[in-house]
């Protein structure tokens, strides 16, 4: 095949590449980056974090959205557990909805897929309501709604110095012959991990023993994937994260070597494996509000609740894989709520997190912690963060009306509002 059909296949006009300009080279480190303002900085797209930034910029806020992989969509996408849930609770009714909602509907509609039978609700079969998702399509999706809400896009990028300043934060992200430099009026932390939060020198929650972490993959024949535990897998340093992946790629092969050596499945190979390691555990904020198991299994309605959370207590251990020392109060329909104070970490200004870092003990973060409910929160932070900075305000003095106002216009389910 001639040069110029090769590229012409793969769709590059012939001639293209050679009369590309020149990239200029990086500047001098020593030459310091120029600060770029913004009205609200997101830090992770992840479950939350896309989420969060097509709120707020939806909300009318200018936003910048840093994530330090290629794609968006975190643990439904790059982690492989690509059946977000739960939106749905007691009676198949829906608690969850909105953007998050938007994109997963979006998604199985383009994936040629099905919604589950929302009305045979189960809880002791819950996954069952849970919604399956191609997580290819899924992450272009939301990059295709990121980039269509007008927000500023950057990859492989992480925050190295969090800087609070008099009319909000400075943030310098470091990535590949790459430093930007940040100023917003708003910042939301959706690293997962509470990265953003630790680099402000705020104080975060964290447990002597984590749980442990998920390599999902599929060999031959198998259905659905396997969710393998990998020990205290901690997404909270490139050195543990590292780890966790170097521990979860090394069993995958053990089990595909131990299948081709039985006759019976010689023939076995890898149909998938995720990227990465999922993580359930590491960091979570010290928030203005913490969420109790027993806020959670009774459904307390916080005065400030602007979401709903729907999910068994799942806390995950390497010697009993699975412990619910309570669960929600099923006789008394029970729909746990989520604070916009669990979503501020305690005496910060200008400053939200959302995703599995939310404020809350360990066995409410169990449940809290799962894809539906990190996109509600998502959307609540987003929408704050954009009127916060319309307003010249720190989110926690916002009138919880004006909140609730935009989230019902973004189509999400509140608290004590008409229809939730």
């Amino acid at each position: 095949m001639k040069r110029r059909e090769l590229l012409q296949g793969v769709g590059i006009a012939a001639g293209s590449l050679a009369a590309a300009p020149l990239i200029a080279c990086a500047k001098n480190p020593e030459e310091p980056a120029e600060v770029t303002p913004t009205d609200v900085l997101v830090v992770g797209g992840g479950t939350a974090g896309a989420i969060a930034a097509i709120a707020a910029a939806r909300a009318g806020a200018k936003v910048t959205l840093v994530e330090m992989v290629s794609q968006l969509g975190g643990t439904t996408t790059t982690g492989g557990v690509n059946f977000p849930g739960l939106f749905h609770a007691w009676g198949g009714k829906q608690v969850i909805a909105g953007i998050g909602w938007e994109m997963v509907t979006k998604c199985v509609e383009l994936g040629n897929e099905t919604l589950p039978d929302f009305s045979k609700f189960d809880f002791k079969r819950h996954p069952q309501s849970q919604v399956l998702v191609n997580p290819y399509i899924y992450a272009a999706l939301l990059e295709e709604a990121v980039l269509a809400a007008g927000v500023d896009l950057h990859y492989y990028l992480t925050p190295k110095k969090v800087t609070a300043t008099d009319d909000g934060w400075k943030v310098a992200c470091y990535g590949k012959n790459t430093e930007l430099v940040f100023q917003c009026k708003q910042l939301i932390d959706c690293t997962g991990d509470a990265n953003v939060v630790g680099l402000a020198g705020l104080k975060r929650l964290r447990e002597k023993i984590i749980q442990p972490g998920s390599l999902v993959y599929k060999l031959t024949g198998q259905r659905p994937a396997t969710q393998r535990h990998i020990p205290g897998a901690d997404s909270s340093t490139a050195t543990t994260w590292t780890a966790a992946n170097i521990a979860g790629r090394k069993e995958m092969l053990r089990r595909l070597r131990l299948a081709r050596a039985n006759p019976k499945s010689k023939n076995t190979t890898v149909e998938y494996c995720a990227p990465e390691t999922a993580v359930r555990e590491t960091y979570r904020i010290d928030g203005e509000t913490l969420i109790t198991a027993d806020d959670f299994v009774t459904g307390r309605v916080f005065p400030d609740s602007l979401a709903y959370s729907f999910y068994p207590i799942d806390l995950h251990r390497d010697k009993d894989p699975i412990s619910r020392p309570m669960n929600l109060k099923e006789e008394e329909g029970a729909l746990p709520t989520i604070p916009l104070g669990a979503l501020i970490p305690r005496g910060a200004k200008n400053l939200l997190a959302a995703g599995r870092c939310i404020s809350s003990d360990r066995y409410a973060n169990s449940a809290l912690r799962v894809q539906a409910s990190c996109m509600a929160m998502g959307q609540v932070a987003g929408v704050s963060a954009a009127l916060a900075a319309k307003e010249g305000e720190t989110p926690k003095n916002l009138p919880l009306a004006a909140i609730k106002k935009v989230l019902l216009e973004q189509k999400a389910i509140v608290p004590g509002e008409k229809g939730a």
